[in-house]
């Protein structure tokens, strides 16, 4: 007999799960680049429908079948469906999809560590083998009667079986791919790589916290009497209470840190929170949930200050720190919380080392077989984009999609957000960060200095924004170092690089530029020209073009001066 209530709250539970991919999809867009939000968008819709390919292909046989406690069996297309105990009074096929979203949802957490620099038919392999074998092995060992579930490892809803997953695939990603380009100095100092809409990924943040209670309640997987009900309750209260106190821990370190309570961070520290408690939310108590909060808000922070700085793995979207060290931490933390059998609680240290055994094999065993993966991919269709292409971005290159944003494009012009000089010259090989501009001596600036009559000339330069970094690098070494900087729309006599949409072509596209606009007196207008010349060439079309204006005269506000005087610095002066 099937029972309503039941089966209804697993569907529930299933749409709400399916309801994260949007929240992860707008949190990785959101602390992205704009020129690789397409790219992101589809490696999650492409994440959802491979995995639910793939897992109905064999890999709900492989994570619920009953061949031995390591793996659990080989059953192409769930054809023996026989076989399978569903949960009580839910049908078979309800359950099917329940873990069907759970499934998808370990994938998509891969995708924001290694994004903006992967090619995407080798994020869709990664997907297709991590949805078919790497999550359903571990899986079968927690949640199909394995090992570690025999010997009394307690994950209810997914710490480690998914999270942590997810977070050490996405580790092992990232470290194989090396950083982006432009995010470490030649000295190995990190630089801050902005996401273009921290209004995306704080709407992503707010979707998976309510998506998060029907993956915490949905996996009670039953509906019917008080017991349950009153379990589902619980779940409820421990969910948000950890989400929440994690949210505020660790807005009050990055106030102690960084003199400013940190937005991105914060967020992060809201997720951290959601997956640390996610192992325990039905053995802990209320307060030990808030505790676990407390400590999964102040852990992410250092987290990602570790793996970015020391460890020097470019994450841009914390995912290893949020889902693959709060995932182990709130897994090992149930062990010390639980009521029943909790350090805490009088039940001794015996549950709490199963917690870190299975942590810790799980660990092991993801972290080996995603290094072949990688490996393997690496060595075949190759894993990386090239120089060219990450900085071009994503969209162009990957899916001919000139910008997600049509005729609006959202930006912050950053030094790593264009091409660090890679191909004109004056900066560095693939992966590597761009040569800080060579300083010039006050004596060099003084010797040769022309006549205070000399002629002020306009120089206006109209580029694609990937090449920002290339020409500011370039006029620095020529001791241009004054220039106005602005955000433009447009396109040349070519009328924009050919684009279609929905399969018809655009007449006229617009498309993001960036205009530089320097005024010079000292420096000749021939040596500017040059350099620019130098730092744009590609040999494509949408170099840029720039300009030559004679300039009247110039007034500096503050001192009052007028022409030559005004270009000038008061320590060269």
């Amino acid at each position: 007999m099937y029972l309503s209530a039941s089966t209804m709250w697993v569907l529930i539970g299933a749409v709400l799960v399916f309801f994260m991919q949007a929240g992860f999809a707008m949190v990785e867009t959101g602390f992205t680049r704009a020129k690789n939000a397409g790219n992101i968008i589809m490696k999650n819709l492409m994440d959802f429908c491979i995995g639910t390919i793939v897992f109905w292909l064999l890999g709900f046989g492989i994570m619920f079948g009953s061949a031995s406690s390591i793996f659990g069996g080989i059953d192409f297309f769930i054809s023996n469906s026989d076989s399978y105990s569903a949960p009580d009074g839910v049908p078979l096929e309800a359950f099917i999809i329940f873990q069907t979203v759970f499934c998808a949802t370990a994938a998509t957490i891969v995708s924001g560590a290694m994004a903006e620099r992967t090619k995407f038919i080798s994020y869709c392999i990664y997907s297709a083998v991590i949805s078919l074998l790497i999550y359903p092995i571990s899986g079968h060992w927690i949640w199909g009667d394995g090992w570690l579930a025999e010997l009394g490892f307690h994950d209810f809803a997914g710490s480690t079986a998914l999270h942590m997953v997810g977070g050490v695939a996405a580790l092992i990603g990232a470290i194989i791919l090396g950083p982006r380009i432009g995010k470490y100095t030649k000295d190995g100092k990190s630089k801050a790589i902005p996401g273009h809409s921290l209004t995306l990924g704080a709407l992503g943040v707010f979707i998976l916290w309510f998506a998060w209670f029907g993956f915490n309640g949905g996996s009670t997987v039953c509906a019917d009497g008080d017991e349950a009900l009153v379990s589902m309750g619980h779940i409820f209260v421990t969910t948000n209470m950890a989400a929440a106190c994690a949210t505020f821990a660790t807005m009050i370190v990055t106030w102690i840190r960084y003199k400013k309570p940190d937005v991105s961070m914060t967020l992060n520290g809201t997720l951290a929170g959601l997956v640390a408690i996610t192992a325990g939310c039905d053995v802990v108590s209320t307060a030990g949930s808030a505790v676990i909060g407390l400590i999964a808000g102040v852990g992410v922070v250092f987290a990602v200050e570790l793996i970015d700085k020391i460890c020097k793995v470019d994450d841009p979207v914390g995912a290893v720190s949020v889902h693959g060290v709060c995932g182990a931490l709130g897994t090992i933390l149930t062990g010390v919380f639980a009521l029943d059998g909790g350090v805490l609680y009088g039940g001794g240290f015996s549950f709490l080392g199963v917690q870190i055994l299975g942590v810790a094999s799980v660990i092991v065993y993801v972290a080996v077989a995603m290094f072949i993966v990688f490996k393997i991919i690496d060595a075949t269709v190759g894993l990386r984009v090239s120089a060219e292409e990450e900085l071009t971005g994503l969209d162009l290159t990957e899916h001919g999609l000139v910008s997600a944003y049509a005729d609006f494009s959202p930006v912050m012009m950053t030094g790593a957000d264009s091409m660090s000089g890679g191909l004109s010259g004056f900066g560095a090989a693939d992966g590597q960060a761009a040569p800080e501009a060579a300083a010039i001596p006050v004596e060099v600036l003084k010797k040769n200095t022309p006549s205070v009559d000399a002629p002020i000339k306009q120089v206006t330069i109209i580029t694609n924004r990937n090449r920002f970094d290339a020409l500011k690098n370039g006029l620095a070494q020529i001791g241009v170092t004054g220039m106005t900087v602005t955000e433009v729309m447009g396109c040349g006599v070519q009328k924009g690089v050919t684009e279609l949409y929905r399969g018809v072509p655009v007449d006229i596209t617009v498309h993001p530029k960036v205009q530089v606009d320097v005024v010079v007196s000292k420096v000749p207008v021939d040596t500017v020209v040059e350099t620019a010349k130098k730092a744009l060439y590609t040999g494509h079309i949408g170099d840029g073009k720039i300009f030559i204006y004679d300039v009247e005269d110039a007034v500096k506000v503050r001192t009052g001066e007028h022409g030559y005087d005004t270009l000038q610095d008061e320590d060269v002066k």
